[in-house]
C-alpha cells in the first residue's frame, strides 16, 4: 500500500538512492535549479529520528527507525543495506505508520531493544522525471538524495547538474555516530536551539 506523501508501505520492497554531500551554495543553487525546472514540490519536514538495535540487528548491518515528523505522523521502519560497489545504495526496506510513537518507544525497549542514535534533520522534497530529490539539512552539514530507478537518478543527476558532486557513502546514522556528541549513552546530533 502506498499513500500519496511519502513512502508508506506494508510489505517490503528494495530503495534505491544516491546521496550528495552538499556546499551550503550548492544547495541554495539545487534549490534554483528544482524551482526553474518547475519540479513537483512534496513537502518540507522536520523529522526526529530515533534509532534502535539489539545483537539481531548488528549482526545483520540493519536499523530500526522510528520517525516523528512535524505534522504529528511517525513511521517505524526496518532496513538492511545490500551491499553493492556503484554510489547508488540499495535497502530491503519495511515501514508503516504508527500513531503512537511513545507507544512504540516503550514495546521497542520492553523488548530488548535500545536506543543508540537520535537525529534531526530538516527535508524538502520534490518529484522530477520518476525520481524523487530531497534536499537535507542536518546539524553536521547539507545533503542530497536522488532516489528512483538506477536509470531515474542518473537523469536527474543530469539534469541537476549534480554529476560532478561529492557522493556521500555514509548514512545518516554513521554520519551522526561520527560527528555527534555522546548524551546518557545515546550518540545525539541536534540542531542549536
Amino acid at each position: 500500500m502506498e499513500v500519496d506523501k511519502g513512502r508508506i508501505k506494508v510489505k517490503g520492497w528494495i530503495e534505491k538512492e544516491k546521496k550528495y554531500r552538499l556546499t551550503k551554495a550548492q544547495y541554495d543553487e539545487i534549490l534554483k535549479t528544482l524551482q526553474s525546472l518547475q519540479a513537483s514540490f512534496i513537502s518540507e519536514d522536520f523529522e526526529l529520528n530515533k534509532l534502535y538495535t539489539n545483537e539481531h540487528l548488528l549482526m545483520q548491518k540493519a536499523i530500526l527507525r522510528l520517525r516523528e515528523k512535524n505534522d504529528g505522523k511517525a513511521v517505524l521502519t526496518y532496513k538492511q543495506r545490500i551491499q553493492n560497489e556503484t554510489g547508488v545504495k540499495e535497502h530491503v526496506e519495511y515501514e508503516s505508520e504508527v500513531s503512537n510513537p511513545e507507544a512504540i518507544e516503550r514495546i521497542l525497549e520492553s523488548v530488548g531493544f535500545s536506543l543508540k542514535l537520535v537525529y534531526e534533520k530538516r527535508r524538502k522534497a520534490w518529484k522530477i522525471r520518476g525520481a524523487e530529490v530531497c534536499l537535507d539539512e542536518l546539524p553536521f552539514g547539507f545533503f542530497m538524495e536522488i532516489e528512483g530507478s538506477i536509470s531515474s537518478i542518473i537523469e536527474v543527476e543530469a539534469i541537476l547538474g549534480a554529476e560532478n558532486y561529492e557522493v556521500e557513502h555514509e548514512t545518516y546514522p554513521n554520519l551522526t555516530a561520527r560527528f555527534g556528541k555522546k548524551n546518557n549513552g545515546t550518540i545525539e546530533a541536534r540542531f542549536e536551539k
